[in-house]
């Protein structure tokens, strides 16, 4: 080894803390970026522990106890899932009975209503499509079909109990005045006093108010989402508009329509409080009750915690068990880019 290269690889002290200090600095960098990171971070943390996490831990704990608020809560084991889901045998009926009816039956109630997602996601898919066209003004027409989301909803409540209303209100109004111009007298239904017309009444207003709604907005995404080649495609091979629907936009969509699938089954579950808290009150005799509105009066009007946590429970476990049914076959038609 020449003299020239046995200087030039001489380290000084200083280099060798240069090359160090070189050495740390992305480690450094990182360390600050989590720091910061973990800053941003910490209050959502804080929030989610306080108002999420501690919230959900305590219901389960309430759920196998007796507790009104008034008094220490007493531990009862499983007693409050066997109340709400077992059968005893009545000796006045001669017959084995439901240890709450009320709950099946609001179950009932529950599903029934949920009846009316296959006609919301088909009708926001057509509103999407009509949106989606390129044509002068449209965005004033999308704004418009989104105002019923972004509206209050304790007031559109209100505006639909008065539409409602079977003596003055606007619907009733329009059959009477229908029947008189055609020289039959028509009377409109109780809507919301009839147990037959309650529950359709309100899966109506549903559907008016959801199908402009983030539904149609994620629709529209995923329409203008459709590389237009595949449409271009479709034409060369003589595919009219119906078939280019089916070949190419119902394919390229069906995740979002599997999302919104997912989200309104869980939605239809966990809905119906604001319905049968502000324009019925779960009537009448109960047929607009669901089982949200059924937890809210058995913990705050009866004060029953321990038993509202387990039905609670008993709804979280319904709906992951059937999120997890409908994610299994939906990965079988559902198709990824």
């Amino acid at each position: 080894m020449s003299a020239n290269s046995k200087h030039d690889s001489f380290e000084t002290p200083a280099d060798r803390l240069s090359s160090l200090r070189n050495r740390r600095r992305p480690g450094s960098q990182h360390s600050k970026e989590a720091l910061a990171a973990a800053g941003f971070l910490t209050p959502n943390l804080i929030g989610f522990m306080i108002f999420t996490f501690i919230p959900v831990f305590a219901s389960f704990a309430m759920a196998f106890t007796n507790w009104d608020l008034f008094r220490t809560p007493r531990w009862v084991g499983f007693f409050n899932f066997a109340s709400l889901l077992g059968w005893h045998y009545d000796d006045y009926l001669k017959q084995t009975v439901m240890n709450d009816p009320f709950f099946w039956k609001y179950v009932y109630n529950t599903v029934f209503m949920m009846l009316a997602i296959p006609l919301g996601i088909a009708g926001s898919l057509c509103l999407a499509l009509l949106m989606n066209q390129k044509i002068r003004g449209i965005t004033l027409f999308r704004t418009v079909y989104f105002l019923p989301t972004v509206c209050s909803g304790v007031a559109i409540l209100v505006l639909w109990k008065w539409l409602y209303n079977d003596s003055i209100g606007l619907i009733n109004t329009l059959i009477r005045a229908f029947g008189d111009l055609v020289h039959i007298n028509l009377t409109g239904p109780d809507w919301l006093g009839d147990s037959s017309w309650a529950k359709p009444a309100l899966m109506l207003m549903g559907l008016w108010t959801g199908l402009g709604g983030f539904n149609m907005i994620l629709y529209l995404a995923a329409l203008q989402g459709v590389p237009r080649e595949l449409y271009e495609a479709a034409a060369m091979d003589g595919a009219g508009s119906w078939k280019s629907f089916w070949a190419v936009t119902w394919p390229s969509i069906s995740p979002t329509t599997f999302f919104i699938l997912i989200m309104s089954v869980i939605g239809g579950f966990q809905g119906g409080f604001m319905q049968a808290n502000v324009m019925t009150g779960g009537g009448p005799a109960g047929s607009t009750t669901t089982i949200e509105y059924y937890i809210y009066n058995i913990a705050f009007t009866r004060f029953l915690m321990g038993y509202a946590s387990a039905i609670a429970w008993v709804l979280f476990v319904v709906i992951l068990g059937l999120t997890l049914v409908t994610w299994r076959m939906g990965g079988k038609v559902v198709h990824y880019a």
